[in-house]
């Protein structure tokens, strides 16, 4: 039986594997908390049977925070503690974009991660897949874009797909309705055309907006060369599992564990495209 209480409350631990009696106290400066513990001997019980239990998170670092957060008192427990397993402190989030910028216009291309749900087994499910945001701004003089006057662009996992497989004579066009299924369906439309250049050196990529709730009118076009959309190419390729959050499913497998996700209580039946 555990029991633990914040602020300066006791926590009472019974356990049948300690040989003495005896009681700890500890003083943590962390968040202005105290904490103390009184441990005591009882004897074992024979007619009860030990269990391990334990708790492992390998998915979004959002949901590491939010335990954390939830939790308050830091513990001995390295999946709920501010330090990894090996004990060194979380990995810190970067923020990447890449850039290209042309006479009329600048795009930049920014990888957003995939979104993860909590599961109360202690798993986690794909919520939502990740995508690549397109923004693209108009120029406002030698060098310079104006960042307020920006359209954005979402690509999906497919879109990505199609854009990485488009041949150097090949076209494209994508369209959005962000109210899509909504009271203010078709009052926002956007179209993404992926256009090869008239000499073949590359695409022009052209956006078009048009918002009649603002009444606008927006059409920014940037031409990409061979080599800037191989870089985009790629960043593409490289990029697409991990907004799948297949890296996620990866990183969990181990050797000899019957426990993963994809395999707890199933039955092999034959082949699964077979008994779909």
């Amino acid at each position: 039986m555990v029991r633990l209480h914040t602020l300066s409350s006791p926590v009472s631990v019974q356990s049948p594997n300690l040989c003495a009696a005896h009681s700890l106290s500890s003083q943590h400066s962390t968040r202005s908390r105290n904490l103390s513990f009184n441990v005591s001997r009882v004897a074992p019980n024979p007619s009860l049977t030990r269990k391990r239990l334990s708790v492992k998170c390998r998915q979004s670092e959002y949901f590491e925070q939010q335990n954390l957060s939830a939790k308050g008192a830091p513990t001995n427990n390295s999946s709920f503690s501010s330090e990894t397993p090996s004990g060194g402190p979380l990995p810190p989030k970067y923020f990447v974009s890449h850039s290209i910028y042309k006479g009329k216009a600048a795009l930049t291309v920014d990888p957003k991660a995939p979104e993860f749900t909590a599961l109360d087994s202690g798993a986690f499910k794909l919520s939502r897949e990740g995508f690549v945001l397109l923004q693209f701004a108009p120029a406002a003089g030698v060098r310079q874009y104006d960042w307020s006057r920006k359209q954005v662009f979402s690509l999906s996992v497919t879109e990505i797909g199609n854009l990485i497989s488009l041949g150097p004579r090949e076209s494209c066009e994508f369209f959005h309705d962000p109210f899509k299924g909504k009271s203010d369906e078709g009052k926002v439309r956007k179209v993404l055309k992926v256009e090869p250049l008239p000499d073949g050196s590359g695409h022009f990529f052209n956006l078009s907006v048009q918002n009649k709730l603002i009444n606008l009118d927006e059409n920014i076009y940037i031409p990409i060369t061979r080599a800037e959309y191989a870089v985009l190419v790629a960043a593409f390729n490289f990029i697409l599992p991990y907004l799948m959050g297949w890296h996620s499913f990866a990183n969990s497998i181990k050797p000899n564990d019957t426990n993963n996700a994809n395999n707890a209580g199933r039955v092999y039946r034959g082949d699964y495209e077979w008994n779909r």
